[in-house]
C-alpha cells in the first residue's frame, strides 16, 4: 500500500507540473466561446497541444471538421482507454470573468455557460500526464482522446460511434464541470431527438387574394398546437421544447415556407414512440393546411448508463485527490455570486460523492455521452469548476467562473482523479475485467441500437451565421494560450 501511495503521489505531482500550460489552453478556449460545429480554434488548439505532446491526431473525423481523435500507444497497445472531451459554448451567455453580477463581454454573444472549456483542457492534462507515466513505468496500452464538438446539440458521439471510432475501446472516462467533486452510476438523464420540420405552401397577396395561398406558418402553428396537446397524455418523463426558425417575412404575403426546430426527450423505452406521434402531428398539420413538409433529424441520443465498477474506482481516486485548498479570495468570490443569486451563502463548501443515479430524482437533461455508455463501459468525473449551489444550468454564473483560479484548481483535481483511475486500469487487470464483466452483462440485456436514421448527417454550418455575427467583436478579447 505504501508503494501504491507513492506511485499515486508521483502521478499527482506530475499533473501539477503540467497544469499551467493546460490552464492557459482552457482560458483561451473560454475566450473563443465557439458554438457547436464552429469550434475551429478550440479544436485546433487542443489537437495541436496533444500532437505536440506526441499523440497521433486524426482530424475531421466522422464527417465533422471540428471533431478529432488523438491516440498514443505503447507496447501491446492493450488495454485501450478512452477519454471524452468537449469544447463548445452556448449562445447568449457571454459574461466577464470574475464578475458577480451579469455583465457580458459582448452583449448577446456566446459564452462557456456549461464549463466545456475546462473539460477539454482537463482531459488533455490527463492523457499527457498518463503518457509520461506509461513511458516511465513501462506500461502497455493505448490512450484515446475523443475531441467531441457540439455536445450542446448532442451531435458528435452518435456519429462518431456510427463511424466505428469506439469499436476497440475497453473503458471510457468522461468528465464534466461541476459545483462538487463526484461521480455516479446507473441510468440518468433523458434520451433525445433533435429535428427540424419544414413546411412548404404557396404565396399570395394576404389582402387581395389570400385564398390562392397556402400558409406554411399556419402549418407550423398547428403542429405546435398538436404537440402541446400531447402533453396531457404522455408520461411525466417527457420533455418537449421547440423554437420557430422561419415564419414568414411580411404580413401582406402568405408565407410559403416555415420551419420549427424540436427537441423531444424521454426515457429510452418511450422515445421512438413519442417521435412517431410528433411526426403524426406534422403530417396532420400539413393535411389541414394543404402544404407539404420535410423532416431533417439533426441527431438522436440515448439516456446515460454509467458503469458502477468504473464509477466506484473513480470515486476512490476522487477521495485520494481530495478537495483543493482555496484562498480567502476564492471563498469571497463564491460568496459574492451566491449572494447575487439569492442563494445560501456557503462559499466553496461541497461534498465528495458517489451516487446511484437510479435512486436520484429524474432529470430531463440530455447528453450524447449516453450513446457511448452503451458501446463501452463509461463513468464520469464531475470536477469542481463552477460555484457550489442550486444555480440554473447554462447560465452566466458558470461563464464567470470559467477562467478563475478556482476553475484552474478544479481542472487539476479532475485530472488527478482521472489519472489515478487510468493507472489502476492499466496496472490491475482484475479491475478492468470487473468493469468489462459488468458492461457485458448489461449489454446482453440492452444491446446498442442507434436512434439515428440512416440518412442523418451532422448539421454542418448550423451555427455559422450566429458565430459570424459575433466573432469579429469577440476576437478583440481572445486570450493567447
Amino acid at each position: 500500500m505504501e508503494t501504491l501511495n507513492a506511485e499515486k503521489l508521483e502521478i499527482m505531482e506530475l499533473v501539477e507540473s503540467r497544469q499551467g500550460n493546460l490552464w492557459r489552453v482552457s482560458d483561451a478556449i473560454w475566450s473563443y466561446a465557439e458554438l457547436g460545429l464552429e469550434e475551429y480554434k478550440s479544436s485546433k488548439l487542443l489537437a495541436d497541444t496533444l500532437e505536440d505532446a506526441g499523440f497521433q491526431v486524426a482530424r475531421g473525423v466522422a464527417g465533422m471538421p471540428t471533431a478529432f481523435v488523438a491516440s498514443w500507444s505503447r507496447g501491446t497497445s492493450k488495454p485501450v482507454i478512452g477519454f471524452l472531451a468537449e469544447y463548445d459554448a452556448l449562445p447568449m451567455i457571454s459574461q466577464k470573468a470574475g464578475a458577480s453580477v451579469q455583465d457580458p463581454v459582448v452583449p448577446g454573444a456566446p459564452g462557456h455557460g456549461c464549463g466545456h472549456n475546462t473539460m477539454g483542457a482537463m482531459q488533455a492534462l490527463t492523457v499527457i500526464t498518463m503518457k509520461d507515466i506509461m513511458e516511465k513505468r513501462d506500461l502497455n496500452g493505448t490512450l484515446k482522446y475523443f475531441g467531441s464538438p457540439a455536445e450542446e446539440m448532442l451531435v458528435s458521439r452518435p456519429y462518431m460511434i456510427r463511424a466505428g471510432l469506439f469499436k476497440d475501446v475497453e473503458a471510457v472516462i468522461d468528465c464534466h464541470s461541476s459545483g462538487d467533486f463526484s461521480t455516479s452510476y446507473g441510468r440518468s438523464g433523458a434520451g433525445m431527438y433533435s429535428f427540424v420540420v419544414t413546411f412548404k405552401g404557396k404565396t399570395a397577396h394576404s389582402g387581395a387574394n389570400p385564398w390562392m395561398g397556402r400558409s406554411a406558418t399556419d402549418a407550423v402553428e398547428l403542429m405546435h398546437a398538436g404537440t402541446e396537446r400531447m402533453r396531457e397524455h404522455t408520461p411525466v418523463t417527457q420533455r418537449t421544447h421547440w423554437i420557430t426558425l422561419e415564419g414568414g417575412e411580411a404580413p401582406n404575403v402568405v408565407p410559403d415556407r416555415a420551419s420549427t426546430w424540436y427537441f423531444i426527450r424521454d426515457i429510452d423505452e418511450n422515445l421512438e414512440g413519442r417521435f412517431d406521434w410528433v411526426m403524426d402531428c406534422a403530417k396532420g398539420a400539413a393535411l389541414m393546411t394543404q402544404t407539404t413538409y420535410e423532416v431533417k433529424v439533426l441527431t438522436a441520443a440515448h439516456q446515460r448508463y454509467s458503469n458502477k465498477a468504473l464509477a466506484e474506482l473513480l470515486f476512490e481516486n476522487i477521495e485520494a485527490t481530495g478537495i483543493p485548498e482555496y484562498t480567502d479570495e476564492e471563498e469571497a468570490f463564491a460568496n459574492a455570486i451566491q449572494e447575487s443569486m439569492g442563494l445560501p451563502v456557503k462559499g466553496l463548501d461541497y461534498p465528495l460523492e458517489l451516487t446511484n443515479a437510479d435512486l436520484e430524482p429524474y432529470r430531463g437533461g440530455s447528453s450524447d455521452v449516453g450513446d457511448v455508455t452503451l458501446v463501452a463501459p463509461c463513468a464520469s468525473v464531475r470536477f469542481p469548476s463552477r460555484i457550489p449551489g442550486e444555480f440554473p444550468g447554462h447560465h452566466w454564473t458558470v461563464t464567470t467562473c470559467g477562467i478563475s483560479s478556482y476553475a484552474h484548481k478544479g481542472i487539476t483535481a479532475g485530472a488527478k482523479a482521472a489519472c489515478g483511475t487510468t493507472y489502476d486500469l492499466l496496472t490491475k487487470p482484475e479491475l478492468l475485467a470487473q468493469v468489462r464483466s459488468e458492461f457485458e452483462e448489461f449489454s446482453r440485456k440492452r444491446p446498442y441500437k442507434t436512434f439515428l436514421p440512416d440518412d442523418a448527417e451532422p448539421p454542418l454550418g448550423w451555427n455559422t451565421g450566429l458565430m459570424g455575427k459575433f466573432r469579429p467583436e469577440m476576437e478583440r478579447f481572445y486570450i493567447t494560450p
